[in-house]
């Protein structure tokens, strides 16, 4: 018996869920959807404890990418309210 997970994932603009995307080139493959809004990949293991942990490691690392975008934006927002 085999386990398997499919995720969706969107961000707030195309650039960010395309910076979302580009995290994952490494480790998996990304299929985008017709309208590239969104994207999914598939995770599949063996065992549930190691889809488990795979999947968390995904996270972690579009947690990541998302936290340094919304940083950015932030960083960015505070620059150009300053130059004012």
């Amino acid at each position: 018996m085999s386990w398997s997970l499919t995720l969706s994932v969107q961000s707030n603009s195309r650039e960010d869920t395309r910076a979302l995307a580009d995290a994952l080139i490494t480790d998996e493959v990304v299929i985008w959807a017709s309208s590239f809004e969104h994207f999914s990949f598939q995770l599949n293991e063996d065992k549930a404890k190691d889809l488990r942990a795979m999947l968390n490691t995904r996270m972690r690392g579009l947690i990541a990418v998302d936290s340094l975008l919304a940083s950015l934006v932030d960083q960015s927002e505070c620059s150009s309210t300053q130059g004012q």
